[in-house]
């Protein structure tokens, strides 16, 4: 694990000693080196960077204003220096991984660059978790038709009633089972409701909350109720709630870009 690492400091000899006690680091890489807040803006813009030690009082700029240009969500992991333990308060909320008070100690940027690397690892395991699903939603939503069923099977006894999933108004979730109401009729299937909805078409079938989904083909009102909340009528009658959620997607899959928005 590289860390490309950026150096904030408008003292000469601060830069060097800091450099000094990251040298031994064989994950720190000193990709830049800023001598006022103007310098590291212009850094921050042109290159990424892992991680910053930003001097909090600097010509120009201080280390506030910098996070202030740049923007909180584009900064990297940002360990403040500064020579006044009364700025330790103010870095915190600006959302500063740590702070080191000069004159640095070896023994104090050791635990600072083991926070700093369990930062980074919790960050890439978020990110890696992200793109697994990601790419398995893209999976899943470019399956062809030809793999999605056409009809379920449901047991009751000792029958069996053949589904079609055109046939489906709705899919209510009912404890380990889902109740599919088709043709005026209540069919249960031994199926989880998010497991039922990765095999539907997503462009015909939307879940309106957690124990709801509805086939748009039978949608005839969109109502909104309270700030939150609101429900649908289906050409059967039956009312199915929906939450802020599914109002979106419900309203995206529509096309109706002006109707209201919980």
């Amino acid at each position: 694990m590289i860390l490309k690492t950026m150096i904030a400091d408008d003292e000469p000899l601060a830069r060097e000693r800091l450099k000094m006690l990251l040298a031994p680091d064989p994950d720190i890489d000193i990709v830049a080196e800023c001598r006022n807040g103007s310098e590291v803006v212009k850094s921050l813009k042109a290159a990424k960077a892992d991680v910053l030690f930003l001097d909090i009082q600097m010509p120009g700029k201080d280390g506030f204003e910098v996070i202030d240009d740049v923007g909180p969500a584009n900064m990297p992991i940002t360990v403040f220096v500064t020579a006044h333990n009364e700025h330790a308060v103010n870095a915190f909320e600006v959302h500063a991984l740590d702070y080191l008070v000069k004159p640095i100690e070896r023994n104090r940027l050791e635990q600072t660059l083991a926070r700093v690397k369990e930062r980074v690892q919790l960050e890439q395991a978020f990110k890696a978790r992200e793109q697994i699903s990601s790419a398995v939603e893209a999976l899943r939503q470019q399956a062809s038709p030809l793999d999605r069923p056409q009809r379920f099977l449901a047991k009751s006894g000792n029958t069996a009633s053949v589904v079609p999933v055109g046939d489906i108004e709705w899919i209510e979730a009912a404890d380990y089972y889902v109740c599919l109401h088709a043709g005026g009729k209540r069919h249960l299937l031994r199926e989880s409701i998010r497991s039922l909805e990765s095999k539907l078409d997503p462009t015909r079938f939307i879940r309106l909350h957690r124990s709801a989904i509805v086939n748009l083909d039978h949608v005839r009102e969109i109502h909104r109720d309270g700030q939150s909340e609101g429900w649908v009528l289906l050409s059967t009658g039956a009312r199915v709630r929906l939450n802020r959620n599914g109002w979106r997607k419900l309203i995206g899959a529509t096309g109706a870009s002006k109707s209201p928005v919980l």
